[in-house]
């Protein structure tokens, strides 16, 4: 598949997607969104794809935001409508049953904050640069970072940043808990490949179970409690699992199947 927007490259199981406009920062338009909703479709249906990693082309930014100018012809209802569209793509990201890591190479600011706070890891250089500053535009975050924000660091310092719409180094993100890992700007891919290595070789679908459950985490019922019953007793009935105790037990390597 053809991008005009977007580097799509597959290498050892994991496809790297690369936010490629370094003139805009790699700021977030149409099309980017359209390219990325594709590009995750691809590492959801292809079998020799295993886990991603989503990162920003050039060394000033992962993303910097969404492209402002296609704010101001809008009216309420289309603002809404970008909003749900942006938050679709991003729930895809969060919900697909392959890994996705976030490798953060500078600004990650607005829409590429919320971007990288919908993977499932994220990676962040030590010269990277997080913020949620849409109140500076009189907006909040349309596309999940009032939710996902609040979700990963907490009531108190999600509407600090929020509210005040001041940007964190990495070292405070880590600090934070918004990011797993910070590591020197060379090693960044390296780390985030690494990390995705050790994944791909453990059983695929015990990897996509818990990804479904973390999903429900957090929740007022204990209906994550019960889907991490369900799926528990679901993979005790697969290949990969009665393959995975037995080489436990008899000291050897397990060979997992996907099934």
């Amino acid at each position: 598949m053809d991008f005009t927007t977007i580097l799509f490259d597959v290498a050892d199981a994991i496809a790297t997607i690369t936010i490629n406009r370094p003139d805009k920062l790699n700021a977030l338009n149409k099309t980017v969104f359209e390219e990325l909703d594709q590009a995750i479709e691809l590492v959801s249906q292809r079998g020799d794809i295993k886990s991603a990693i989503i990162t920003g082309s050039g060394e000033k930014a992962f993303v910097a935001g969404a492209d402002i100018s296609e704010f101001t012809a809008l009216n309420e209802k289309q603002g809404e409508a970008l909003a749900l569209k942006g938050q679709l793509v991003f729930d895809k990201i969060e919900n697909c049953d392959k890994i996705i890591v976030a490798a953060v190479n500078g600004f990650a600011l607005g829409g590429g904050c919320e971007l990288a706070m919908a993977c499932h890891i994220r990676v962040a250089s030590d010269h990277a640069k997080f913020g949620q500053p849409e109140v500076s535009l009189g907006l909040l975050p349309g596309y999940g970072g009032t939710q996902r924000l609040t979700q990963l660091i907490g009531k108190g310092r999600a509407l600090e940043l929020l509210a005040t719409g001041n940007m964190i180094d990495a070292l405070t993100a880590f600090n934070y808990g918004l990011v797993n890992h910070m590591v020197e700007a060379p090693a960044l891919l390296t780390k985030a490949k690494s990390i995705l290595a050790v994944i791909n070789s453990k059983a695929p679908l015990a990897v996509k179970s818990c990804i479904q459950a973390v999903g429900l985490a957090g929740g007022d019922d204990r209906s994550g409690f019960a889907q991490e019953a369900a799926l528990f007793g679901k993979l005790l009935t697969t290949h990969d699992a009665r393959e995975g105790v037995a080489a436990f037990l008899e000291k050897r390597k397990a060979s997992f199947k996907g099934s």
